[in-house]
């Protein structure tokens, strides 16, 4: 019977250890957002702009970027189980999507305006997604 209350009481910790990770991890969803809101103005500046200036613009908006959620990330203390491949998921598709932006906003539309909004809301979509259902599963 010892046994048994034992389990019961590990598994009852195990539980609430896992609540709280939930209720803990909008972060993660804050992230997300702030990455999606990052693609409206980097996207359309990888897009319309060309030459040098446009290279720095993009590489050190990219980089403050990246560095600012890498930190933001780093503190947090709490993630929750199925983290690291949610996250995998997400950033590949946004690096998918990403990846054919750049590709047919240079070869094929050229600097078309239209064309930048549209894949800058392309590129914040499966970040945006990440983080409305991160904050649905956080609940």
């Amino acid at each position: 019977m010892g046994e048994t209350a034992e389990a019961a009481g590990a598994l009852g910790r195990a539980a609430g250890l896992e609540k709280a990770a939930r209720r803990r991890s909008g972060w993660y969803a804050r992230y997300l957002w702030a990455f999606a809101a990052g693609q409206l103005v980097l996207v359309p500046v990888a897009v319309l702009w060309r030459g040098p200036v446009s290279a720095v613009v993009f590489g050190v908006a990219n980089a403050l970027l990246v560095t600012g959620l890498s930190v933001y990330a780093a503190r947090q203390r709490v993630v929750r189980r199925g983290f690291g491949v949610k996250h995998g998921v997400l950033v590949g598709s946004w690096a998918a999507v990403f990846a054919l932006t750049i590709t047919l906003g240079t070869s094929v539309f050229g600097r078309g305006a239209g064309f930048a909004a549209v894949a800058a809301l392309a590129c914040a979509l499966p970040l945006a997604v990440g983080a409305w259902t991160e904050t649905r599963g956080a609940a």
